[in-house]
This record gives structure tokens, sequence and C-alpha cells, in this order.
């Protein structure tokens, strides 16, 4: 059973950050074994960002429903009916390295002191710069998603559809069914790309059916696809964004005008890939590695997902990108290590279910391996990012400040950081990171001499008056003056 201790710090067998597919599976299994489990999202219910739920207040909308909407309302049956904790809208601002877990709520201040941590923080998107790309209208495929399945609203009267990966088709694909027009599709990714991955999503023949559905709806509605384009420029025209297309390959950007195409809509909707989130594994000062086809940065993990901090375990796409069927045997296996090191199921019970989940992961991977392919981090398209484009849109950081900089000798993340106060915004680099890493690799050679931003607390912005209490400054001491 839980206790306080430590002023209002709770002690507690496991505590799960995230209620999406790999954390729901990771805290019902734990739970399922007798651990005394708390499940933490800053969102209003389970399910992440794939299974997201409308407020309860909202009536449900048959034209954005789709399966995702049936699985994810099963997910929160299944949590609701477990004997795990669950505690929604608080959101995690710190982590210490004795793992208190910190948090903010309507409801005040509450810290947990678990004997095991897992992560199942999932993963950020993608968005590579490029000129126009703050301008109303212009948002991210996961900000898109947000629109169609928790608000029931379509992203504009016309959406140009851009980026890279399976998203693409299931966003396009959402807002006609929910009775919008796509105005173009904008794929990075070339049908010969398509093509090389098809062998592995014949591993999960059922997503494959689906995503030829999708295709066959889009082209049925007359909707272009430009397969092996990207966007390299948005202009408000009127109430319209004009939008540059031009091809891409392994060799980068073609920028010959006479190879450029202008597709128009009210709103672009894009996103070039996922990434998995690090920024509590850099706040612990985990181990990580570079790995393109899992996303990027990942902690380094053993085959039971166990980080290199200990005690702190790890499931879903924060462990490599590869989609939310995959997530859910993640998050068992990592439940079931947990277990096993907290000394609450034998050596022999937990390598037997490990095992059995593992099987099944290998069958889910390859598919979501074909994902992350088509997701993978393209180096070359910094290249559309101009001097005069903002990269870090929360402190105005323009990519000519960052050249200048990288020029006057900053040779890592943390340097360049700290020489332009890029990442140090609201986001605290979520948005502009990866772009910044990219730009900085083009000049000293790899991701690795590149280097991450160091992780910093608080991990999500807070309300400092509500983390420091009541006080007034005459409650601060002063110390007496030195003596003359």
């Amino acid at each position: 059973m839980s206790k306080v201790i430590d002023d209002n710090v709770q002690k507690i067998d496991v505590v799960v950050l995230g209620a999406g597919p790999a954390g729901v599976a990771a805290a019902t299994i734990a739970s399922e074994h007798g651990a005394d489990v708390a499940i933490i999202d800053e969102n209003i219910s389970g399910g992440g960002q794939i299974y997201r739920a409308p407020p309860k207040e909202y009536e449900t909308h048959d034209s954005f429903k789709s399966p995702e909407s049936y699985e994810g309302d099963r997910q929160r049956n299944y949590l609701s009916n477990s004997k795990v904790k669950t505690y929604f809208n608080y959101r995690v601002w710190s982590i210490s390295q004795e793992l208190v877990v910190s948090t903010i709520s309507a409801n005040g201040l509450k810290s947990w002191r678990p004997k095991a941590l897992i992560l199942a923080n999932g993963a950020l998107e993608r968005i590579i710069p490029f000129p126009g790309w703050t301008l109303p209208g212009v948002m991210g495929l996961a900000a898109c998603t947000i629109l169609l399945k928790s608000q029931f609203v379509l992203p504009g009267r016309s959406t140009v559809v851009a980026g890279c990966g399976p998203l693409l088709m299931s966003v396009a694909y959402a807002i006609v069914k929910a009775g919008g027009n796509v105005s173009a599709i904008v794929d990075l990714s070339s049908k010969s790309e398509w093509v090389r991955v098809f062998p592995k999503m014949l591993s999960r023949p059922d997503l494959l059916l689906q995503g030829m559905k999708w295709l066959w709806k889009l082209k049925n509605e007359g909707i272009k696809i430009y397969n092996g384009y990207t966007v390299t420029k948005s202009e408000k025209d009127n109430d319209r964004l004009a939008i540059t297309i031009a091809p891409f390959n392994h060799s980068g950007v073609n920028t010959d005008p006479k190879f450029q195409k202008l597709v128009e809509g009210e709103c672009l909707a894009i996103g070039h890939g996922l990434i998995p989130s690090t920024e509590i594994t850099r706040l612990l000062k985990a181990k990580h590695k570079y790995d393109l086809l899992k996303g990027g940065w990942v902690p380094v993990i053993d085959d039971e997902f166990r980080t290199s901090i200990p005690n702190v375990f790890i499931a879903g796409d924060a462990s490599g990108i590869s989609g939310a069927f995959s997530a859910v045997h993640k998050g068992r296996i990592a439940g079931l290590s947990a277990l096993r090191d907290l000394n609450m199921i034998s050596l022999k019970e937990s390598k037997h279910k490990i095992n059995n989940e593992r099987n099944l992961l290998n069958k889910t991977e390859n598919f979501g391996q074909a994902a992350a392919y088509l997701m993978r981090s393209r180096p070359e398209l910094i290249k559309t990012i101009t001097a005069e484009t903002i990269v870090c849109r929360c402190e105005d950081v323009f990519r000519a400040e960052i050249d200048e900089t990288i020029v006057s000798g900053a040779v890592d993340m943390n340097q360049l950081k700290a020489w332009t106060r890029c990442g140090m915004g609201p986001c605290q680099g979520r948005t502009c990171a990866d772009s910044i890493e990219a730009i900085l690799t083009s000049v000293v050679g790899s991701r690795e001499l590149a280097g991450q931003w160091t992780g910093r607390a608080p991990l999500r912005p807070i309300p400092i008056e509500q983390i420091i209490g009541d006080y007034s400054y005459s409650d601060i001491p002063i110390p007496e003056s030195a003596p003359l």
C-alpha cells in the first residue's frame, strides 16, 4: 500500500508516466500481479495521441469516428476497470535523481517516490522549418489530428497535407471522411520507397488493407498526390496559403523554378515524422544513442527495456518509433521487467511471459519499422531553411543567427543554446531541437558530436507561484552585511 512520507511524497511500487497504449499496458500488467501502481498523464483521459478522447461534454460525431476511437474507448475502459490509480490532468514538472516524481494539477502539488518508474511518454513531431511555417493556417499533423479526434473540427475549408509517413494518408482520409476538402497531398517519400517497405507491411495485412482503403478513397476523390516532393515555402494569399513544393530525393531539394509547383489551401497540415521523447531520460542523465531508423536519439536499453538508470524502464515510442501496436507489447515487457526487479514475479514466470510478448512484438515491429523508415530524418531538408527563416519560434532565433554562432565557434548544442537562447522558450526545444541538431551536424559531422540539450526542470511550463507557496519578501532571510 502507498503511504505518505517526506512532506507529502508518497511511496508506491510503480509509477507510469503516460497513459497511451504503452503506459496502459505497462500499468495494467503490473497491477494485475499485485503491484501498487499510479499512472499519470497531463491529458483529460487515457489514450495518448493516437487514441485521444474528446471532452466528456462533447457529443460524438459519427463522421469523425475512426477505428482508433473504438480502440481508445476499449483501452480507457480496461484501465478504469483495473486497480491502477489514475491521475489525469496532472503535469509532471520535475523528477529528481532519487526518482521523486513531482506534479502539479488543479488539486495542487503531489509527489511520488516509486520503487520502479516506467516512462511511456511517447514521441514528438518533427517539423523542419521553411519560409512561412509560422503563418496562421500552418499547423503540425499532430495538431490537425487533435482537432479532428477530440474537438470534431476541420482544420480549414481546404487543407494541403504534407510531410512523410503513413500519417499523411490517415489525416487526409479523416478530413475527407468528416466532410472536409484536401487540396493536395505532398509526400517526401517516393513511390520506390513505398515499394521498398511493402514486404514489411505485409506482416500486418489488416493495417495494410486499411491503408489501401484510405488511398483508394483519396484517389477516388480526385486528390492529387505528389510523391517525392517537399514544401519549400508558404505565403499568405488573401484568405488562402500559396504553397510552393519542389522535387526531393537523396541528393536534396531541386530548387530549379521550372520543376517547382504551386498548391493552395486555407490550411497546411505538415509533419516530417516522429521523434522519441527524451526530455525525462535526459533530465535523469540516462545514456542515449542516435538511431536514424528509430526516429533519432533513444535511451540505451537492454532486452527487457531497462534504461541505464537503475529502476527506470521505458516503453512505447519513447524507446524508438514503431507504432501503437508495438507499444502495447513494449509496455507489457517493461511492466513485467519492473515486477521481476521488484521480486513480485518469479524469474521463470517473467521470462516466459516476456518471451511471449517479444514474439508478438517481432510481428508488429516489421510494420512499425516500415513506417519509421518512411518517417526518418532527411538531413537534406535543412537546405530549405533560409537565413531569414525562424528556426526557434519561441525565442525568435533565425537560421542566420545559428549559422553565425557556429562560425563563431559553437561546437555543440548546449553552446548554441547559451549563445542564441534557442530552446529556452516554453516548448524547451521540443519543436526546434531536431532541426538545430541537423544544422550543427552538417558542420561538425555527426549527431553524436553535436550532442543533445541537457535536460532540465521544469519539464513543462508551470505557474511559479503554485510551486513556491505563499510568502512575502519580508519572509526572505537577509544575511548580515559584511564587516567593513
